[in-house]
C-alpha cells in the first residue's frame, strides 16, 4: 500500500506519550537524544541485478487517492519530515508561516528544523493538479550522508556484470572508471552514489547489460544538449537536476513544474524533498503514462530495490529537530579585512542549492592573481577530503564528509591544501584563495556547509553565522547581505570598501 498521509485529526496523534515530550522538549532546547538522527543505516546487501529484458514490461500504477478539494484555510493534519521548516511547510500548503504558527501554538517562534515526526494542523489552502502523494525514496537516502559511510560504489560496480564498469572518462580528478565517477559526482553534489547508480540502471541498464551500445549514445539519459553529451556530462547534468528540485523543495521556492509534453504538476504537499528531486529530473524527459509509471512503484523505485535491497520501514532521519550551526570564524585572519564578494548562490552546480558564500582577500580587486593572503579554518576540524581546489573541513572529526558538519571550500590553490587527515584548529591556514576549479572571475575562497551530507542553504532559518554576522540572500543569485545587529554589509565582486568586513575572531574551544 502506498504512503498517504492521514487526514483524520482524531487520529494523528498516534505518537506515545513520551515521544511526543521528547519531540516539544527538543523544540524547546531541552536535551533529548531524538534531537539528533538515530545510528546511520547500515549497508544494504545488493541482490542479484535483474537483466534489462525481465523489466521491460510496462504496469500500469495502481491509481491513489486524489486530494479533496480544501476549504480556505481547512486544517489538515501533518507528520514533520526531516529538514523541514516553518517557511518551506507555508509555501507547500499554500498558506502562511504566521497561520502555522497560530495552529500551532507549541512551535517557538526561532525554530529552524522541525523535529521529525512532530505531529501538527496546518492550514491549507487548495490548488488543483496537485501530483502524487507516493514516496519514492525517503530524504536520508538521497543525500550522500550517514547512510551511504560504508557503500562501496567501486566494488558494488565491479561485481556487476554489465558494462558500466568498463566506462571512463576524464574529469578534474583524472581519468575515472566506472564507480569511481559515480563517487566522484557523489562527493561534489553530495547525493547518494545508490541513487546515482539506480538512474544509470533505470535509464541505460548499464549494470545489468553487457550491450554497451548506451555507452556511445550522445544523450543517453534523454536531455539533449550539446554541452552534455555523452553519459558522463549527462550524468552531470542529472545530478545538477536532482539537487535544483531537492533543494527547491526543501527551500519552499519549488511547488511545481512543467513535464516535458507542457502539462503542469503542483507538488502534493504532503510529499519529500528525495521523491520532489526525482519528480523533477524524470519531468525534464518524460510526461503521460512513462512519467507516471516511472514514479510509482514499478518505476525508478523497483530498479533501486532490485539493486540495495527493499527499503526498510524504519530509516533513522539525518536532519534532527532544531539543529543549530556550531560557532564559526570568517574564513580568514583574525583582523584581516575581505571583501564580501559573493551573497547565498549555488554550493556546487548551477542553481540550488543556494548554500555558499564567497570572499576576496585584500588587493585583489577583479581578475585572477595570485595572493600571498591564507584562507582559514572556521572551526576546529580535519581535513575529510581534497581534490582539485576543493577542501572538505569535517568539523565532528571523524574524517568522514558525510557525517555531522563540514565546511566545504572551493576555489582553493590544490598545492596549498593540507593533506586529507591533517587536523586544523580554528584560524590554522587551509588554502590560497584562488581561480581554480569550476568558474571565477577572481581570485576568492567559496565556503558552504553540509550536515549528514545535506547542503544547508546560506540564508533562512539556519541561515550562516559568522561571528554573528547572519548572511541573508538578495533578489538574485551572488546578491545578499551579512548583518550583525543593526549594521549590514552588501555582497559586491566589485570588492569596493563598502563590501569589506573585519574578522574579530570568536573563542572557539580548542
Amino acid at each position: 500500500m502506498p504512503f498517504y498521509p492521514v487526514r483524520n485529526k482524531a487520529t494523528i496523534h498516534t505518537l506515545s506519550l513520551r515521544a511526543v515530550v521528547k519531540i516539544v522538549s527538543c523544540l524547546l532546547g531541552v536535551a533529548f537524544s531524538s534531537c539528533t538522527p538515530s545510528t546511520p543505516v547500515g549497508e544494504v546487501s545488493p541482490t542479484a541485478i535483474p537483466q534489462q529484458e525481465e523489466r521491460s514490461t510496462v504496469v500500469s500504477p495502481t491509481p491513489l487517492p486524489t486530494r479533496p478539494i480544501y476549504q480556505p484555510g481547512e486544517l489538515v493534519t501533518y507528520e514533520a519530515q526531516p529538514g523541514d521548516t516553518i517557511p518551506a511547510l507555508a509555501a507547500h500548503f499554500n498558506t502562511t508561516e504566521k497561520e502555522i504558527f497560530k495552529a500551532n501554538p507549541i512551535i517557538p517562534a526561532d525554530v529552524t528544523t522541525l523535529p521529525p515526526g512532530l505531529p501538527m494542523n496546518i492550514p491549507i489552502y487548495y490548488q488543483a493538479l496537485w501530483g502524487s502523494p507516493y514516496q519514492i525514496l525517503p530524504d536520508s537516502l538521497f543525500v550522500n550522508g550517514p547512510a551511504q559511510s560504508d557503500f562501496d560504489a567501486v566494488a558494488f560496480v565491479l561485481k556487476s556484470p554489465g558494462w558500466f564498469k568498463n566506462y571512463e572518462f576524464y574529469t578534474s580528478a583524472g581519468t575515472l572508471k566506472g564507480g569511481a565517477l559515480i563517487n566522484h559526482l557523489a562527493s561534489n553534489f553530495s547525493i547518494s552514489p545508490r541513487v546515482l547508480l539506480a538512474l544509470v540502471e533505470f535509464q541505460t541498464g548499464a549494470l545489468s547489460s553487457l550491450d554497451s551500445t548506451k555507452a556511445g549514445e550522445e544523450y543517453p539519459l534523454g536531455y539533449q544538449h550539446y554541452a552534455h553529451q555523452g553519459l558522463y556530462r549527462q550524468l552531470t547534468w542529472a545530478a545538477n537536476i536532482l539537487n535544483n528540485g531537492y533543494y527547491g523543495w526543501r527551500t519552499g521556492k519549488l511547488t511545481s513544474f512543467e513535464l516535458a509534453d507542457g502539462s503542469l504538476e503542483r507538488l502534493d504537499p504532503w510529499q519529500n524533498a528525495a521523491t520532489v528531486a526525482l519528480h523533477h529530473y524524470f519531468a525534464q524527459t518524460m510526461s503521460g503514462d512513462q512519467y507516471q509509471q516511472t514514479i510509482h512503484s514499478q518505476g525508478f523505485k523497483a530498479v533501486y530495490e532490485s539493486l540495495f535491497g527493499v527499503m526498510p520501514e524504519d530509516i533513522p532521519p539525518h536532519i534532527p529537530g532544531n539543529l543549530k550551526q556550531p560557532a564559526m570564524n570568517f574564513p580568514f585572519e583574525l583582523g584581516k579585512s575581505w571583501a564580501f564578494t559573493g551573497g547565498p548562490h549555488t554550493g556546487w552546480g548551477t542553481g540550488e542549492p543556494f548554500s555558499a558564500l564567497d570572499f576576496a582577500p585584500p588587493a585583489v580587486v577583479g581578475g585572477c592573481n595570485a595572493t600571498e593572503e591564507w584562507a582559514t579554518a572556521v572551526a576546529n576540524g580535519v581535513i575529510a577530503r581534497k581534490s582539485t581546489a576543493i577542501a572538505e573541513l569535517d568539523l565532528d572529526g571523524d574524517g568522514n564528509e558525510r557525517t555531522g558538519w563540514v565546511l566545504f571550500h572551493l576555489h582553493l590553490s590544490t598545492e596549498s591544501i593540507p593533506p586529507v587527515g591533517a587536523r586544523l584548529k580554528a584560524g590554522d591556514p587551509i588554502g590560497h584563495p584562488s581561480c581554480e576549479g569550476g568558474i571565477s572571475t577572481g581570485t576568492h575562497v567559496h565556503i558552504a556547509r553540509k550536515y549528514n551530507g545535506e547542503w544547508i542553504t546560506a540564508s533562512g532559518p539556519l541561515a550562516f553565522n559568522l561571528e554573528g554576522w547572519i548572511a541573508a540572500s538578495g533578489n538574485t543569485p551572488y546578491e545578499g547581505t551579512m548583518t550583525r545587529f543593526s549594521h549590514s554589509i552588501h555582497a559586491c565582486v566589485c570588492s569596493d570598501r563598502a563590501s569589506q568586513i573585519q574578522s574579530g575572531g570568536l573563542k572557539i574551544s580548542q
